[in-house]
């Protein structure tokens, strides 16, 4: 069916497109994105509104007697937010936390939860009234600065926008998902974000070097410390998007002879001291993987080092300190940089803090912003503000100037007035006529009282009139001069700043991200690897391998003398490498570990192959469909568990067994499945470090594979069966090599005496 079609049906498919985007559009704007020109959402700024229609805001310097949370929720719910009474209590309980918002909007008493996770209490227990700063967001609403909407039902009308005194989105920042964006705004010292905003709108060219020196990072509520470098802080607010480091602060408190603990005093944004606590307990007492037998060697070597230099911690937060975590080191010799480092390593005493400053602009586009976007957009907000505030005051000054001065026409003329009020059968029309009063003037002296027609009251109105044409002229020049439009913001700015600003909490201080090193002795030693996969280390490389004992079926597969500090590489039949420190690997005299305890291998997947060995070892690697490469040892490390790709493989391929490249090795020797032979120059392949599916080594087809390959450097060994099936091997020398060389990616010729050549070595 087709739009054109009669009953304006449409599409399916249309109509869920459109009905989709307007649900997308009221998400985004309607309820999960700050607006940049006050800061609030939605539902922030329908309880901050309500609350101030209930008369819950600071008057003076006295604030007013708060109310019960449910009965702000139930009031915002009823006239202006018509969704769950759960959401909107969420959300002003979080205007009423510290430890959420930088300068929190509500005075909320009782139980509002805490950085540890803790819910608020029920809102039939605690209550509720306006934090003074909130101020700076309503004390000019009922001034003409800001339109107005009718509610949802059209009974009462809501402010479309609250006129901020102050850039509140970068005050207290914003968090929120909607349908395809997000917003992740830092919370910034009220002083900066001020002299910022003043800077540019003096300046809108303000050099961008200026403009992060007033305002140089967030100020997150719980302190902490910017780790970050100054070009990270500055590249992510110019951008609109970026990470932030950012971790606790401490310090030392000495004890008797010679102790010393560790304590905790500010966290990052989004730590708890509960979280921390659970941190430590996961990593000094592991528990097994879900479907693994056994803890895991990270798991292991973690709680090994951590219990190397603490000893206990405990959680002494309260109302002396909001936070105050202790840890005490395993003994008094233990490093204070060991034991701090350990904990910024393995915690989230360190981690990231994102900043993503997508909001709802001035035009009422959903748009992720800069710094300098925003301050000024809120600028030319706040001008615009100031000059609507100061036509509507200039519109009530004229009207009150239009009042008193047919009140003081009136007592020039008191007698002959109070003859028409008495004579008169309609006094207005009389009064309008004789003395050439407006409707408004004549109204006003029919309602004026006795007592105001005194001589005293004359100099009253004189006064008035002088101080209300003053301020006229005032405000006239206002509105006539962008110049003093800019001025009056710019005191009003630097006045608010002074009232409500305090000092920044979060220290920025540049400094290299934690990395807890585990520290290796570098010795030699010898890496055993069983034909079923268990892996053991050794000390020394004087380990006999007839000596070497295996489980009931299984045998001896390979022996890597190493260092302790290198890695074993694993080759799978897949192509994947796998790594797994040395280091890690369980010594001793027992059978060792599975390798499944270290790497994670693909459904089918089996090890093909170890090397243990110096990163810059040269290694050969080659594939059954005559492809190969040249990479370094090193080149095949990799973090993951689950390995790395390294060696493509075309369908039905198999990893042959790598070969070691000598530095004396000059030579390539590729034997075929069908007994073909071909040698040709080392020279003729390239390093390839990323790995891949190489280039041609010799053609081969399916029905003869190729079966080995290695690097040599005068003399070949080929093993095999001789007639009768016997094994035979024999060294081919460069006499007997000359008949078998060529080109790369060549057939080659059989090779003679060996009906069934098997493998080839380097002499």
């Amino acid at each position: 069916m087709t739009a054109s079609e009669p009953g304006g049906a449409v599409p399916l498919g249309e109509y869920a497109e459109r009905a989709y985007l307007e649900y997308a559009l009221s998400v985004v704007k309607g309820r999960a994105l700050p607006d940049v020109c006050d800061g609030c959402k939605p539902v922030q700024r329908r309880i901050l509104y309500s609350m101030q229609r209930m008369g819950l805001a600071y008057i003076g310097t006295s604030g007013a007697k708060p109310v019960k949370s449910a009965r702000v929720v139930g009031d915002v719910l009823g006239r202006f937010h018509p969704h769950g009474d759960q959401a909107a209590y969420d959300a002003l309980v979080r205007m009423a936390q510290g430890f959420s918002q930088r300068y929190p909007l509500i005075d909320g008493q009782g139980n509002f939860g805490s950085r540890d996770g803790d819910g608020a209490a029920a809102m039939r227990y605690t209550e509720a009234r306006l934090a003074p700063i909130a101020r700076l967001l309503l004390d000019e609403i009922d001034e003409g600065t800001v339109d107005f909407q009718p509610n949802y039902d059209g009974s009462t009308q809501e402010p479309r926008l609250l006129p901020a005194r102050l850039p509140f989105v970068l005050l207290n920042g914003a968090s929120g998902i909607a349908v395809g964006l997000a917003t992740e705004v830092p919370s910034n010292n009220l002083r900066e974000v001020a002299a910022a905003a003043v800077a540019l709108i003096r300046d809108e060219r303000l050099p961008d070097d200026v403009l992060h020196a007033l305002l140089p990072a967030p100020d997150y509520p719980g302190g902490g410390q910017i780790i970050s470098s100054a070009a990270d802080i500055r590249a992510a607010y110019a951008s609109g998007r970026g990470s932030l480091k950012v971790r606790a602060r401490w310090k030392i408190e000495e004890l008797a002879r010679g102790q010393w603990q560790l304590v905790v005093t500010e966290l990052p944004p989004g730590t708890s001291a509960q979280r921390v606590l659970e941190e430590i307990e996961e990593l000094t007492n592991p528990k097994v993987k879900a479907g693994k037998k056994a803890l895991s060697a990270e798991q292991v070597q973690l709680k090994t080092t951590v219990l190397a230099v603490l000893e206990a911690v405990r959680d002494e937060s309260g109302k002396e300190a909001a936070v105050r975590l202790v840890f005490e080191p395993k003994s008094r010799t233990v490093a204070q940089q060991d034991l701090v480092t350990a904990l910024l390593a393995h915690t989230s005493l360190e981690n990231s803090a994102p900043v993503n400053l997508t909001m709802v602009g001035l035009d009422g586009r959903p748009v992720q912003k800069s710094l300098r976007q925003m301050l000024l957009e809120w600028g030319l907000f706040r001008q615009a503000t100031v000059e609507r505030r100061s036509r509507h005051r200039l519109q009530k000054v004229l009207d009150r100037i239009h009042v008193l001065e047919g009140r003081q026409l009136v007592l020039l003329n008191i007698d002959e007035v109070i003859r028409i009020i008495r004579n008169a059968d309609e006094p207005k029309p009389a009064l309008m006529e004789r003395f050439g009063l407006s409707d408004r003037q004549a109204e006003d002296i029919l309602e004026i009282r006795l007592r105001q027609l005194a001589r005293l009251e004359a100099i009253r109105i004189e006064q008035e009139l002088k101080e209300l044409r003053e301020d006229q002229a005032r405000l006239e020049d206002i509105l006539g001069s962008p110049t003093a439009l800019k001025r009056l913001v710019i005191r009003e700015i630097e006045a608010d700043a002074k009232a409500f600003g305090d000092d920044r909490r979060t220290l920025v201080q540049e400094e290299r991200k934690a990395v807890a090193e585990v520290r290796v002795v570098d010795e030699p030693v010898t890496v055993v690897v069983s034909q079923r996969g268990w892996v053991r280390s050794l000390k020394g490389h004087e380990v006999d391998p007839a000596a070497l004992q295996f489980k009931p079926g299984d045998a001896l597969g390979s022996v890597h003398a190493c260092r302790s500090v290198d890695t074993l590489a694993v080759l799978g039949s897949n192509g994947r490498v796998y790594s797994v420190s040395v280091a890690s690997l369980p010594g001793g005299r027992g059978d060792g570990a599975p390798i499944t305890t270290f790497i994670e291998l693909e459904s089918g997947t089996q090890p093909a192959w170890y090397h243990a060995g110096p990163a810059d070892t040269r290694l050969l690697l080659a594939s059954s469909g005559g492809f190969g490469l040249i990479a370094l040892a090193g080149d095949l490390y990799g973090r993951n568990r689950g390995g790395k790709a390294f060696l493509t493989l075309e369908p039905g391929d198999q990893v042959l067994v790598p070969a070691v490249v000598l530095p004396s090795h000059r030579q390539v020797a590729c034997l075929a499945a069908d007994g073909r032979l071909l040698v040709f120059g080392l020279g003729e392949l390239k390093l390839q470090s990323g790995g891949g599916k190489g280039l041609t080594l010799m053609d081969v087809d399916a029905n003869a594979p190729l079966a080995s390959v290695t690097s040599f450097s005068e003399i070949l060994r080929v093993t095999g069966q001789g007639r009768g099936g016997k094994p035979k091997e024999e060294d081919l020398r460069p006499s007997a090599l000359a008949a078998y060389r060529g080109r790369r990616a060549r057939k080659g010729r059989r090779v003679e005496g060996f009906p069934k050549p098997l493998k080839l070595a380097p002499l």
